[in-house]
């Protein structure tokens, strides 16, 4: 009975906040064209993205990082009987448009030229590493350092990294994020500098020591943890959770798409081929199955649980489950604890009992 109260005021709350949190505030823009000059916009960009060898191999679209040299400006310390520190390390993004028609538009934003992560590093040697990847509008440190067991994790035995997105937190003005965007392209691109940011931190961890470097994601974050799977062989482990499997999707739920049933699905597809090239179902995972658990949400009304189980589906991977919503994540201690013991299983993490997360 509580369970069942507990889940239907989530599945309300992520109603009534997540209709204003997603739909962005340049929504006139993205309605501005009718059905058929839609289909004819989200066909040019179907032709600069959907190319074969982007699929075959990867790198063709999203290029190896090079070393990152980063900035590294001291937080706090961490106390206690596993002492620490919490750093912030920033670094200039490599990063390069591939469609040229936007590149004046997507490098003018001098702030989302610098990645920007928070670290909460052990004394001593390097430990095992988890990159976590936060949602759409997040990002903020204090925030995040909220939303994630941060200390739970820590206290298992992990280094942990807050990164941030393209367009978010301190990589933006005040504002709606500007990725992902009502232009695919930009969408597009963003998924790429993201892909090259993450990478670049993870292999920082790899040069400093770490044995094992894997990611967590939620929401839009769960999105890029997947799409991240299919790109890069190198990640130890990685959890989407909550995620986003279709930005299509997400554009239809919340109203961006015009017209009647058959227009609005025509555009619909159109959203999906536009998008296929960061796709985290376009292609499959480079990683073992084993080190992948796809966490879902029963009351979830922002990404439904379908995303979840599509994507679990798609990379042959274990679905967990809790029974909250997408914002309060009523029984998400059950993942956290299925998380802790995958990583026991494959030997990130030394068998322990797994504290409430």
């Amino acid at each position: 009975m509580i369970r069942r109260i507990l889940s239907t005021a989530a599945a309300r709350f992520d109603a009534t906040i997540g209709s204003v949190m997603l739909t962005r505030g340049d929504r006139l823009d993205a309605t501005a064209l009718g059905h058929a000059d839609r289909l004819v916009a989200l066909e040019q960009v179907r032709s600069i993205y959907d190319r074969p060898e982007h699929y075959t191999d990867p790198s063709t679209f999203f290029p190896e990082p090079g070393p990152i040299e980063p900035r590294v400006s001291r937080v706090r310390s961490i106390g206690g009987s596993d002492p620490g520190s919490v750093v912030d390390l920033t670094w200039p993004s490599q990063f390069e448009p591939f469609c040229p028609e936007v590149r004046d538009i997507y490098l003018g934003h001098e702030l989302n030229g610098t990645a920007a992560a928070r670290l909460f590093l052990h004394a001593g040697r390097a430990r095992p590493t988890a990159i976590l990847v936060h949602g759409y509008r997040c990002g903020i440190f204090a925030l995040e350092e909220r939303l994630w067991p941060v200390q739970w994790l820590y206290e298992r035995g992990l280094d942990v990294a807050l990164a941030v997105l393209p367009f978010h937190a301190v990589r933006a003005r005040r504002g709606p994020p500007l990725f992902p965007s009502s232009d695919p392209r930009i969408t597009n691109e963003g998924f790429r500098q993201t892909s090259l940011d993450l990478r670049g931190l993870a292999r920082f961890f790899r040069d400093r020591g770490a044995e094992a470097v894997g990611m967590m994601g939620m929401s839009l974050g769960g999105y890029t943890t997947g799409l991240m799977t299919t790109i890069d062989d190198s990640l130890d482990f990685a959890v989407p959770m909550i995620p986003c499997a279709s930005i299509a999707d997400v554009a239809l739920m919340v109203g961006l798409l015009v017209g009647t049933p058959e227009e609005q699905a025509l555009q619909h597809a159109g959203l999906e081929a536009a998008h296929r090239v960061v796709s985290p179902l376009a292609r499959p995972t480079r990683m073992s199955t084993d080190r992948i658990l796809v966490i879902g949400a029963h009351a979830d009304r922002i990404t439904p649980i379908d995303h979840a189980t599509r994507m679990a589906e798609h990379f042959g991977a274990p679905l967990e489950t809790f029974h909250g919503g997408h914002l309060l994540q009523f029984g998400r201690g059950d993942a956290f604890r299925a998380i802790g013991r995958m990583l026991e299983r494959i030997g990130i993490l030394t068998p322990r009992t797994a504290m409430a997360a």
